[in-house]
């Protein structure tokens, strides 16, 4: 079942990518847009069809600096204690206001019978190799950025979120992360689509 989701990217490449989850957040994910467009780096940005509809404002800017969008389902929905049928409605429902076929699954739990629904429908079901730690209230900012520097390799998926509850961490690693790359070399590209869109 692995081989169904993207892990990471070209381990040849001197590319990351970055993805942001559970936004748009006013304020938030503007801060996110912005500090990216100081590096010059793009990301992949994976949305809660609810949020969308109530900021569409934020939702419009993220579309607008030309970084890639995915699905995060309309309702943050886990997969493991959702009635499947009731999850694949809450990724169409999503689908409504995120044209897009990235799909990650939030909490990154999901099921194989999801799975196998998601790729007949030309899903591209995105995970990662590093996570940020932004949203763990019992880990420090420090912890975080510790970890994100020893674990970043070429191509790696680098999951962060533009949430209210991971703000406070996030205006502290984010800006040193973003730093550390571009010293390291390597830049941040937006995750493609699948060829069928």
């Amino acid at each position: 079942m692995f081989k169904n989701y993207y892990w990471h990217g070209n381990r040849g490449e001197k590319t990351v990518y970055l993805t942001f989850d559970d936004g748009p957040t006013p304020l938030v994910t503007d801060y996110v847009i912005n500090l990216l467009s100081q590096y010059g780096f793009k990301a992949t940005f994976f949305c809660i069809g609810d949020k969308v509809n109530r900021y569409p404002e934020t939702y419009r800017l993220l579309k607008n600096e030309n970084h890639q969008i995915g699905n995060h389902t309309y309702h943050h929905l886990n997969a493991w204690t959702t009635k499947k049928n009731r999850y694949l409605d809450n990724i169409d429902e999503c689908s409504k206001v995120v044209e897009t076929k990235l799909f990650r699954p939030p909490y990154g739990r999901i099921t194989s019978a999801v799975t196998q629904r998601l790729i007949k429908k030309g899903y591209k079901i995105v995970l990662w190799d590093v996570l940020s730690g932004d949203f763990d209230q019992s880990r420090t900012s420090e912890s975080c950025l510790k970890n994100l520097k020893k674990n970043t390799r070429n191509g790696s998926i680098i999951v962060f979120h533009d949430s209210d509850k991971s703000f406070e961490k996030l205006k502290v690693i984010l800006p040193e992360y973003l730093a550390f790359l571009k010293e390291k070399g390597w830049n941040s590209k937006s995750i493609s689509q699948p060829k069928s869109i």
